[in-house]
């Protein structure tokens, strides 16, 4: 099951200070990805925060990946930078994501954060995303395509054109407040039927509750 993972920059501080950094970022989580298990399949660095969308064969496979990620950049980043202290803000934020009905409004969301921030054009126009490894098919050592995205097409070149055509117009209103609510609050993003099966599965609210007092 694919997860939305956030992860921010302390007191919205920046966690990239150069292309150095965020190499050496990609790098560390390449490696760790492999090392436990966790497919990538879309990501994005940001000034002051990251997003991640990924799958993971162990179900602690994500909550190790940032955990070991964070001792290893964080370390690297304080040292390079000559500084100490804590880098991130808290926790990742994370949310368990509905690969049928909304993997690819995920893909879109990510990879469309540095058009949003005003900082690029188009998608492609920025280095640091998977846009290009998964619109184009250049390569990316981190990504790894999720079935959702394989079934694009039967060959590379069609899954690519089918990808680049989900971000023709834009992504609506709804669907990005939707999607921020759901991260922010560690929710279930998706149907009804796929929250309720969480709810079931994990024996707990993955959903948020209606406005208004609740009723003793």
């Amino acid at each position: 099951m694919p997860f939305h993972v956030v992860q921010r920059g302390h007191n919205k501080g920046a966690c990239f200070l150069s292309d150095r950094d965020r190499f050496r970022y990609l790098d560390e989580i390449t490696l760790l990805a492999r090392t436990h298990a966790v497919s990538v399949h879309a990501y994005v660095l940001m000034t002051n925060h990251v997003h991640l969308l990924a799958t993971p064969a162990d179900p602690d496979g994500v909550s190790t990946l940032m955990r070991f990620l964070g001792l290893r950049y964080v370390s690297y980043f304080n040292r390079t930078h000559a500084r100490t202290g804590s880098l991130w803000e808290g926790r990742p934020y994370v949310c368990l994501v509905d690969a049928d009905s909304y993997l690819l409004t995920c893909h879109r969301y990510i990879e469309e954060n540095p058009v949003r921030a005003g900082m690029v054009p188009g998608p492609g126009d920025y280095r640091w995303s998977s846009f290009r490894a998964n619109a184009w098919g250049a390569p990316d050592a981190l990504v790894r395509p999720h079935p959702v995205v394989e079934s694009l097409g039967e060959s590379l070149q069609e899954r690519c054109s089918s990808y680049r055509d989900l971000f023709k117009g834009e992504l609506g209103a709804s669907k990005l407040a939707e999607l921020r609510k759901a991260t922010r609050g560690g929710f279930a993003l998706g149907t009804t039927a796929f929250k309720e099966q969480v709810s079931t599965t994990l024996l707990q609210r993955v959903s948020r509750l209606g406005s208004g007092r609740r009723k003793k």
